[in-house]
């Protein structure tokens, strides 16, 4: 079984001024001649952390790790002005421009699977190839099965504590009343809001449960950006619009890509994977049989890292940055 590879700290840290408020924390880690890998995290709202750096192996990886805006490091905090998925294509991209990188690796989870696939679709000719885990698709059937009917089936104790806080009249529509407390002018209730939501979310996450992860949700400053960016991004279903992901896959078929999943993931259940993987022949989906969703579940992990080291050895010819 794999696990991470020993702590890093970054060789570089970046600030980049992006749209006309945000500034958004970047770093650099492990070698600054290997094969450009960009770590796109999850959430929304959830901000990188130091094992993030650990899943490649920082000899032959120049590893690159951001905090989309409003979340993490990056500034203003839990802001949702200027802060769509649109905006975090734009800064992927801009990213790769300050850094003078020709082609990257894209390595995102949950959410940060739904940000590889469209900066993959938007700028297909900079991607030299994917490891997507507990893809999320984004999908009007995924914001329900989290926020309706589907894990509540499952856990229904973790969900009864995240109704309580809505009065029963407005229960039919929890996004929608999430939303007007987490932005409402009642500072009580706002952080209510956020610990009931980011406790819910953190709940459900793992397999077997994790207290390493409830403390990194249910922490009050990681909380409010995690249902704030959360919530206002589910109610706006992402601003995917009419054109969802899997309608522009045709752009991104011929990219080598890995795709990892838990059978057992709560978040983003085993049908994004199996579907995505129907609409891309040419990925790798692997089915995790004892894990859920998150990436420090110790087989995930070791998928994960199997995976990096794949692409390491194929790709030690890399002359792309």
């Amino acid at each position: 079984m794999h696990t991470l590879y020993p702590a890093i700290k970054p060789y570089q840290t970046h600030r980049l001024k992006v749209g006309s408020i945000h500034e958004i924390y970047i770093e650099e880690c492990g070698s600054p001649d290997g094969i450009p890998i960009l770590f796109v995290h999850g959430g929304p709202g959830l901000g990188c952390s130091e094992k993030d750096r650990c899943f490649f192996d920082p000899e032959r990886y120049r590893i690159i790790l951001f905090d989309q805006r409003g979340c993490g490091r990056s500034k203003p905090y839990a802001v949702l002005e200027d802060n769509t998925i649109a905006d975090h294509v734009t800064d992927m991209e801009s990213i790769r421009v300050l850094l003078k990188i020709n082609r990257w690796m894209l390595f995102g989870g949950s959410w940060g699977s739904t940000l590889a696939l469209l900066y993959g679709q938007t700028h297909p000719a900079a991607v030299i190839s994917m490891i997507l885990r507990g893809v999320f698709l984004s999908r009007e059937q995924d914001f329900n099965w989290l926020y309706k009917d589907g894990a509540n089936r499952v856990f229904p104790d973790k969900w009864q504590e995240f109704i309580e806080f809505i009065p029963e009249n407005e229960r039919e529509y929890l996004i929608e009343a999430y939303h007007q407390r987490l932005f409402g002018n009642d500072e009580i209730a706002r952080m209510n809001a956020a610990k009931h939501w980011a406790t819910w979310k953190g709940g459900i996450t793992t397999l077997r449960p994790s207290q390493e992860v409830m403390d990194h949700f249910c922490d009050a400053h990681h909380a409010v950006a995690i249902a704030r960016i959360g919530c206002h991004y589910f109610k706006n279903k992402v601003w995917l619009g009419k054109k969802p992901l899997l309608s522009s896959m045709n752009i991104i078929a011929q990219i080598p890509s890995i795709i990892i999943h838990g059978r057992y993931d709560m978040i983003s259940p085993l049908d994004n994977a199996t579907i995505l993987a129907s609409h891309w022949p040419e990925a790798d989906l692997q089915i995790i049989r004892d894990a859920g969703h998150a990436s420090i579940e110790p087989s995930i992990t070791d998928a994960l890292i199997l995976a990096t080291d794949k692409f390491a050895r194929e790709f030690n010819f890399f002359e792309g940055s």
